[in-house]
């Protein structure tokens, strides 16, 4: 996954992917079928509008989840959300605890809902909290990020 110019990454996770976006007209046309079907009056401009207002809504949703729960890793820098972190200042991967009050990467009090944490030790001895939906794929990533 590079393109010229930009470094390979190791490990990506988009916080959302745009399926949800179909949801909302898809709710307005089976809104609208059922009104053809059931013989009734039926609104294609009120349904065309509902199904536009939803579909607003979820990009507002969809793009906020991709620009602060998107999580990838380069060579170099793990971003998490909107947050760098380098590479080279992580010190320990495996078997670091999670003390009471370690800081979240990508600015919230928490790791985000749905997703686990990954503690990491960086070079000053403090102790962050990464996170991901699949920690595994990133420990892994992690070690090899750390290796190059």
């Amino acid at each position: 996954m590079t393109s010229a110019g930009e470094e390979t990454v190791l490990y990506k996770e988009p916080g959302s992917g745009p399926a949800p976006l179909l949801w909302g007209p898809l709710f307005a046309l089976v809104g609208f079928l059922s009104e053809v079907v059931l013989g009734g009056p039926t609104h294609p401009l009120a349904w065309t509008l509902v199904g536009l207002a939803l579909l607003a809504l979820t990009s507002v949703w969809v793009y906020a989840r991709r620009r602060f729960l998107a999580v990838r890793l380069t060579p170099t820098t793990l971003w998490q959300g909107r947050e760098p972190l380098a590479v080279q200042r992580i010190a320990e991967v495996d078997d670091v605890g999670a003390p009471v009050g370690a800081t979240v990467l990508g600015g919230g009090w928490t790791v985000p809902r749905k997703y686990d944490e990954l503690p990491l030790r960086l070079d000053d001895d403090s102790v962050v909290l990464a996170w991901a939906m699949d920690v595994e794929a990133l420990r892994s990533a992690l070690h090899e990020a750390r290796r190059s």
